[in-house]
């Protein structure tokens, strides 16, 4: 792609004016896709002004006006979507089955999903809770957030920032991950095409330590939301705290994958497959981590290593492909250590564990199977964020359920079983966001996604996430006409 400008600052789309250069590789085969300028906190400062002088009017709009507006900007996306699949393909490597099915379309729902919910921000019906008063409840606007975006999910991420923002009559200053910007500035692009005034939506593309940090401090920036790691989250919190500003952390996971004896083996296995391998296992709910207990163990892990071994891995851009290459070499290296570790500490791999016959030129990693890991092992306990497994055998329904609990994380979870009341005690008693039955991995628009403990917390998706965007103002009104009200004579009389 050439001519590439990765920021939209007010109406301006530009290239960044910190000097430095960087260039979007193709994880397939290391190819350039994209070579712009980095932002710089010069241009935070413009588009944070940018998004300040615009929160006004927008705040102000009605809800019908915004409504209408991200309508205009859902019909749009849909237009653009066969634009959107290529550049996501090529930024990211996802197989384009994925771009195609779940994150291009996915985005265009969650879009007109808050088309409509933007017609729907209510506060308490007003109400006499005091004898001399009527009272209600306002939900508005924050004001400027400044929101952080992954690289897992550019697209869906970015959406998942911006609309819940803006429907709530917020404006935004977004950062994309600096290694795939180019959905985030194609959606910026569009909400402008779609009638969106200038300033709403903003986008500024740096490194996290000068234009990130330059955004989560900026004074004029009224809220902070982040999704990524728990450890950067940690210190956004902090720098965010520091500054009481409202803060949205979406963090970390290592979702549990709980697989009950009278469970269904082949649906249990194949949810395994696609719950672990999803985006290469770059998904923060991926299945990471089934505990299987022990009358299914050996089958269970027998139909799962056979399944991985006939995923085909391959040319993202090809529909035959079911798993494409991680998002670069370095996360590739990053994935294979922590196996390799296991692996030296007595875990055995049942399959995978290393790079694929004939894609050494791209950033691939095969399905891995993990067993025999111990549970206080740093591959059972740490977030790899790759294409492996681990599957551990466990005795009683209690047991499961505490090794299931047992890290900080607290994001997704799913359980496994035909018995309703196993099932309602692993919804009830799995520390997670989100807990499935007999799934693992489907969003819904409508519903909320967020974790507990070092997950973060916070929702994004559903109205949910309108508690995020919104502040909540009680307004009182005296209903007597009545000067001196009985009340004041605990402060004086006369």
């Amino acid at each position: 792609m050439t001519g590439f400008s990765p920021n939209v600052i007010g109406d301006r789309i530009a290239d960044g004016s910190s000097g430095e250069l960087f260039t979007v590789v193709n994880p397939a085969d290391g190819s350039t896709v994209a070579e712009y300028g980095l932002a710089g906190r010069e241009d935070v400062d413009a588009a944070v002004a940018a998004a300040r002088a615009a929160f006004g009017g927008w705040s102000g709009a009605t809800p019908g006006e915004r409504s209408g507006a991200l309508h205009r900007l859902a019909a749009l996306l849909s237009e653009r979507a066969a634009d959107f699949v290529a550049a996501e393909v090529a930024q990211t490597g996802k197989p384009v089955r994925l771009a195609t099915e779940f994150d291009v379309p996915g985005t265009i729902d969650n879009t007109a999903f808050f088309a409509g919910a933007a017609r729907d921000l209510q506060g308490k019906a007003a109400g006499e809770y005091s004898a001399d008063h009527t009272s209600y409840v306002r939900r508005e606007a924050i004001g400027v957030v400044g929101s952080i975006s992954p690289w897992n999910y550019p697209l869906q991420m970015a959406a998942w920032k911006i609309l819940p923002a803006i429907a709530a009559g917020n404006t935004i200053v977004l950062k994309p991950a600096e290694l795939t910007p180019l959905t985030s500035v194609m959606f910026a692009q569009a909400c402008l095409d779609a009638g969106i005034p200038a300033g709403v939506v903003n986008v500024v593309t740096g490194r996290g330590p000068v234009a990130g940090a330059a955004l989560v401090a900026h004074p004029d920036v009224d809220m902070v939301s982040f999704t990524g790691s728990t450890a950067v989250g940690r210190g956004i919190g902090a720098t965010a705290a520091g500054a009481v500003k409202r803060v949205h952390l979406e963090l970390g996971g290592k979702a549990p994958f709980l697989v009950f004896d009278d469970a269904d083996v082949e649906a249990a296995a194949q949810g395994a497959v696609a719950g672990s391998l999803i985006n290469s296992g770059q998904d923060c709910t991926a299945a990471t981590r089934a505990y299987v207990q022990r009358p299914l163990y050996d089958r269970f892990v027998a139909r799962v290593a056979e399944l991985f071994e006939g995923v085909r891995a391959g040319d993202p851009r090809d529909p035959a492909t079911d798993i494409g290459p991680l998002i670069s070499l370095a996360q590739r290296d990053r994935v294979a250590g922590f196996v390799d570790r296991a692996r030296a500490a007595g875990a055995k791999i049942v399959a995978g564990g290393r790079v694929p016959d004939g894609l050494a030129h791209g950033a691939y990693y095969a399905p891995t199977l993990v067993v025999d890991a111990a549970q206080d092992s740093e591959i059972v306990q740490q977030e790899v964020f790759g294409p492996v497994l681990v599957v551990l055998p466990f005795d009683a329904d209690d047991e499961g359920v505490a090794l299931a609990n047992d890290t900080p994380y607290g994001l997704a979870a799913s359980v496994w079983t035909r018995d309703v009341h196993r099932s309602l005690r692993g919804t009830r008693e799995l520390r997670a966001g989100c807990v499935w039955v007999n799934d693992h991995i489907p969003i819904i628009s409508e519903m909320p996604h967020g974790g507990y403990r070092r997950s973060g917390f916070g929702k994004d998706m559903s109205t949910y996430s309108f508690d995020e965007y919104t502040q909540i103002k009680h307004v009182m009104y005296d209903t007597t006409a009545v000067a001196a009200k009985p009340w004041h004579r605990t402060v004086f009389s006369q």
